[in-house]
C-alpha cells in the first residue's frame, strides 16, 4: 500500500539572523507566500525552519500562530548532563520546538558528527518525540569514485538501526544531501537526486518492507532553489527539499512554496 506523503518544504538559516529580526522576517514571508494558514496547511506542505539555537524561543513563538515548525539545527542525546555548550531535547521542548536537524554535512564536517552520534541522536528524538530531520549524502570525491550507494547504505544502516521498526519511519525525515552541491552553486540534476532518493527508499524496503518505506518522506538538501524546486519536486521520491542560502529571503522562499503547493 502506498501512504500519500505531505510534502515539506524546510529551510536552514544556519548561522544566520538575529532575534530582532525574526518578525519581520515572517511577516514578509507570509505576505509572499499570499495564503493563509489554512489554505497552506491543509495537509498539503509542511514548512519548517531550523534556526540558531539564539532563536528558537522568538521564532517558535512567532511562527505557532500561523502554523510553521521551528527546529533546532542541533541536539544532544542526552536528556541532561555535563556536556558544555550543547542543547538537550527537554530544553527545545520547553521553548515550543518540534523538530531538529541531525548530521547535517557540515557537522560532520567540521564539528566530528560520526554515524553512531547521528543514530543515538535520532534514538533519542524518536523516543522523545521530537521530529528528526538527519541528513545523509556522498561528498564530491565518494561520487567520482562511485562511492554513492556505499556510503548512503552506511549512512543509512545506523540510522535504521536506531529506527528499530518500521513503524517510526513516519516520525522521521531523511534529507538527502549531495555535498558537493551545498553552497557550491552546483546542483544535482533532478535525476540524479531521484536516483538516490529512490536507492534510500529501497534501502528502507529491505529493511522494513514497502509498505513502511512509503511512509518515510525523503526531502532534497542539494541547493534547491525557486528555479528547480518544481522539477525536484515531481520526482516520485522526492517529497520536499532542506534549503539554505534561499530560505533566508522570505520572497524567495515563498516562491518555493507556492512551487510545491502547485505539484
Amino acid at each position: 500500500m502506498t501512504v500519500a506523503r505531505v510534502k515539506m518544504l524546510a529551510g536552514n538559516w544556519k548561522m544566520h539572523k538575529l532575534n530582532s529580526e525574526v518578525e519581520a522576517f515572517f511577516a514578509a514571508f507570509v505576505q509572499s507566500l499570499g495564503l493563509s494558514p489554512e489554505q497552506r496547511l491543509a495537509g498539503r506542505l509542511d514548512l519548517l525552519f531550523a534556526v540558531p539555537a539564539t532563536i528558537l524561543a522568538q521564532a517558535a513563538k512567532t511562527c505557532k500562530p500561523l502554523g510553521i515548525s521551528v527546529a533546532a539545527q542541533n541536539v544532544h542525546w542526552e536528556a541532561s548532563g555535563a556536556y558544555t555548550g550543547e542543547i538537550s531535547l527537554p530544553m527545545l521542548r520547553e521553548v515550543g520546538v518540534t523538530a531538529t536537524l541531525i548530521g547535517h554535512s557540515e557537522r560532520r564536517q567540521y564539528f566530528a558528527e560520526t554515524d553512531a552520534t547521528v543514530a543515538k541522536k535520532t534514538k533519542a528524538c524518536l523516543q522523545d518525540g521530537v521530529l528528526p530531520l538527519v541528513c545523509v549524502g556522498e561528498t564530491l570525491a565518494e561520487r567520482d569514485g562511485g562511492l554513492v550507494e556505499s556510503v548512503i547504505s552506511r549512512q543509512m544502516q545506523s540510522i535504521l538501526a536506531a529506527v528499530g521498526s518500521g513503524a517510526g519511519l513516519s516520525d522521521l525525515v531523511v534529507a538527502y544531501e549531495p555535498v558537493w552541491a551545498i553552497g557550491t552553486g552546483r546542483t544535482a540534476t533532478a535525476a540524479q537526486a531521484q536516483s538516490v532518493h529512490a536507492l534510500i527508499r529501497s534501502l528502507v524496503t529491505d529493511a522494513f518492507g514497502a509498505s513502511a518505506a512509503s511512509a518515510l518522506r525523503i526531502v532534497y538538501g542539494g541547493s534547491a532553489n525557486p528555479s528547480n524546486i518544481k522539477e525536484l519536486l515531481a520526482e516520485k521520491d522526492i517529497d520536499g527539499a532542506l534549503v539554505g542560502g534561499a530560505s533566508l529571503k522570505p520572497e524567495e522562499f515563498a516562491k518555493m512554496a507556492r512551487a510545491a503547493l502547485a505539484v
